[in-house]
């Protein structure tokens, strides 16, 4: 019964988020209502994938800074230049568990751009140095924690003391 639940209210947000982007709203406004509900319906369906790669990818993560908030699905990223507080795409995938790095709190912003990237692929370049570098994600997460990120629904196996 949860799933279900879950399910629906999922696509709720997903509506009503469609449903309340400018582009739709002039179409409705302009009485195409038949195409604001075709191009609501596309961005629902589109949205709803994007979420099952979230989920099923292992590389897969939220990410969120002074810039906006990305969602990393290999080699598609969807993004905007809110904070996740007004992205609700990124925060339905952070609620059903993908990764998120909060990366706010970092001061450095030298020590951030020199990190690597995730890889995308789910391949690690053997000598993860130079331009194109990739890592793990659990990896990554250890580099851009120990710059002051947050990180909610952390990957990594849990270490008893």
């Amino acid at each position: 019964m949860k799933g279900i639940l879950m399910q629906t209210g999922v696509l709720r947000v997903l509506r009503a988020t469609a449903a309340s982007w400018w582009r739709h709203k002039e179409l409705r406004r302009s009485g195409q209502t038949g195409q604001a509900q075709r191009r609501e319906r596309e961005t629902v369906l589109r949205n709803l994938s994007y979420l099952k790669q979230a989920a099923s990818l292992p590389n897969a993560h939220v990410i969120c800074g002074e810039g906006g908030t990305f969602i990393h699905l290999g080699w598609t990223t969807v993004s905007s230049f809110a904070p996740i507080e007004c992205f609700p795409l990124a925060t339905l995938a952070v609620a059903r568990g993908v990764p998120f790095i909060d990366i706010r709190p970092v001061t450095d912003v030298i020590a951030f751009a020199n990190l690597p990237w995730v890889t995308r692929d789910g391949s690690v370049d053997p000598e993860p140095w130079g331009p194109g570098r990739s890592v793990s994600l659990t990896t990554y997460i250890d580099m851009v924690e120990g710059l002051g990120a947050r990180i909610i629904n952390d990957p990594r196996p849990r270490q008893s003391i």
